[in-house]
């Protein structure tokens, strides 16, 4: 009995001890319990003063429209993401930020506005012409023939009083003779006396020639001719043994000690061009030297047929120099009458498409760089710049280089841009060429503005064309690599382009083309697929389309080709060199595939 009494205490006592084991590790412990609890209350009388980690932004130092709420990659160039700080949440939502490192990538320059004088060159063509009042007609005053001739060719050198010719005139030996009868009764009738002189003296015999016949008693068959002034003879109107007629021209006579600098203005620089006006200018013929004057006179008329002026430079020629009909080329700088305090900047730094001009002014503030774009009123154009007539403050900072990127960040954010005023729905990833698939699918024949540029913009255009044609080469021979690094060189290559090489209507049309075609070009660098290629390529596409359409810069007949299976079976288009089909969109996959829809000329 005793014995299954102790056998029962074991019994209990084992299992008692088993439920304790398991009690202690089924159940949290004591610190685990304390964390808990301490955590609850913190996060229940704490939790305006925590911020959890879902409300933190994250973006990229290159591509500040990316917005993320976790840290990881940029998902258009593969840079680590950086916090944004909650400055930088305060900025204007329509403002672009970029960070330095950013803008150094971008080549981003600024500069401060000043007001000042708006000061334009004008390079004038002109040409030498004689001075108009420097011109003689040479002419006799006695009528008779032509015995002798001093001067036989024109472009001879005469002097004043020098005798140029010889006339016999029967009425000049019938007033000599009459002469002598008049001195026999001088003494008696001195008016007839001074009759018979002054008769003399209407055919231009002087004092002393008329002295020096009176004395010698001698008539004079052969009168002599003198020139009547310095010159050159730029004309001979007489031969040998010629009959004259009393007051008869025998020479022109031209004397180039000055002369006259005629330069053309056309009509749109009238305006700048003043009375007074300092001019430097040079002569083709006389390279290395370099000449000055004033402008003296500006004509009031504007020539029917040429559609310029005529602006009067008078320069002394004593060492016969210059010669007339010689070619001269002017710069003249100059500022309109009345204005003064202008606002000027320069050419890159305005983003122009015809209808708009717009710049991007830059705000430096504790939360960062921004730039808020900022349409401004063009007024004249300086040859490097334009007048802004309202828009711009002096004492406001703006870009001057990199606005294209500017405005392409703007574009990819959604905010406001040169191309979107109002700004439109972020664009992120490699959807940069999103922007293109309905405006500019398939550029039609009424969108398509047309107009002349000149040799030196086409030629600046020509190897954009050349990298274009090996980017679709490339892209028909399946090589991502050449078809890239081609794509590249387009970009360099647009960015060295002058934007003065286009003018007038051309200006704003090559404005919209090469912003089109900045975008699409800009993260070529970033694209590690062929399809990805391709599908800038559609864009890139689009955008030479309308330049060829409306520029016609190539000399060689270009076809537009369509396919209508690429882009997902909306159809994309390209430019070839060669009627023969060659797909860049499918390369070796569907080699022929698609049709020429158009032939530019």
């Amino acid at each position: 009995m005793k014995k299954i009494l102790n056998n029962k205490y074991i019994r209990f006592g084992l299992a008692l001890s088993v439920g304790m084991l398991l009690g202690w590790f089924i159940k949290p412990s004591n610190h685990r319990t304390i964390t808990s609890s301490a955590h609850q209350h913190i996060d229940e009388s704490n939790h305006h003063t925590i911020i959890p980690s879902n409300n933190q932004s994250w973006t990229c130092s290159m591509h500040p429209q990316i917005k993320r709420n976790e840290p990881g990659q940029c998902p258009i160039c593969g840079m680590e993401l950086i916090p944004l700080s909650a400055d930088e949440k305060g900025q204007n939502p329509m403002a672009v930020s970029m960070s330095s490192t950013a803008m150094k990538l971008a080549n981003v320059q600024t500069m401060i506005v000043s007001s000042g004088d708006a000061e334009k060159s004008i390079r004038l063509n002109g040409k030498i012409q004689a001075d108009e009042r420097m011109l003689f007609t040479q002419s006799t005053h006695i009528p008779g023939r032509i015995e002798e001739l001093r001067v036989n060719f024109t472009g001879e050198y005469v002097s004043k009083g020098q005798v140029i010719a010889k006339v016999y005139s029967p009425d000049l030996v019938t007033a000599q003779k009459e002469l002598f009868e008049a001195q026999k009764i001088q003494e008696s009738q001195p008016a007839l006396y001074n009759a018979a002189k002054g008769k003399l003296k209407n055919w231009k015999l002087s004092d002393q020639q008329i002295n020096n016949i009176l004395t010698s008693g001698k008539s004079i068959d052969q009168f002599p001719v003198l020139a009547n002034a310095s010159g050159y003879v730029t004309q001979k109107l007489v031969n040998l043994g010629d009959y004259i007629k009393l007051g008869q021209p025998i020479y022109e006579i031209a004397d180039f000690s000055k002369v006259w600098i005629l330069f053309d203005v056309y009509e749109s620089d009238m305006r700048w061009i003043h009375k007074g006006d300092k001019i430097t200018f040079e002569i083709q013929s006389l390279p290395g030297e370099a000449f000055h004057g004033n402008i003296s006179y500006l004509d009031p008329v504007i020539d029917l047929k040429t559609r310029v002026a005529k602006a009067r430079v008078e320069v002394r020629n004593t060492e016969q120099k210059l010669k007339p009909e010689m070619f001269v080329s002017g710069i003249l700088a100059t500022a309109p009458k009345g204005k003064g305090n202008s606002i000027v900047v320069p050419k890159s730094a305005v983003m122009w498409t015809g209808k708009r001009s717009v710049v991007y002014v830059k705000n430096t503030t504790d939360q960062g760089i921004s730039f808020m774009m900022q349409e401004v009123t063009l007024g004249a154009e300086l040859g490097d710049g334009f007048v802004i007539k309202s828009g711009l403050q002096s004492g406001e900072e703006i870009a001057i280089n990199g606005t294209f990127s500017i405005d392409a960040a703007a574009q990819l954010d959604g905010k406001p841009s040169m191309m979107n005023p109002e700004g439109g729905v972020a664009m992120t990833g490699h959807n940069h060429g999103k922007m293109f698939d309905n405006s500019m699918k398939k550029p039609s024949t009424e969108s398509v503005q047309k107009t002349e540029i000149s040799s030196e913009a086409k030629m600046a255009l020509t190897p954009i064309f050349q990298s274009y044609f090996e980017m679709k080469n490339a892209l028909t021979a399946d090589d991502f690599a050449k078809a890239q690094n081609s794509g590249k060189s387009m970009r360099k290559e647009l960015a060295t382009i002058n934007m003065s090489l286009f003018t007038g209507n051309s200006h704003g049309i090559w404005m919209d083309y090469s912003s089109k075609l900045s975008n699409a070009l800009q993260h070529i660098d970033h694209l590690t697929t062929i399809d990805a290629l391709r599908k800038d390529f559609m864009s890139v596409s689009t955008a030479m389309i309308g330049i060829s359409e409306s520029f016609h810069p190539m000399n060689e007949i270009l076809y537009v080709q369509h396919c209508p299976m690429a882009n997902t079976n909306k159809g994309a288009d390209w430019l070839s060199e060669e009627k023969e089909i060659i797909n860049p969109y499918f390369g070796q996959a569907m080699l022929s595939c698609g049709e020429t829809t158009k032939t530019i000329q």
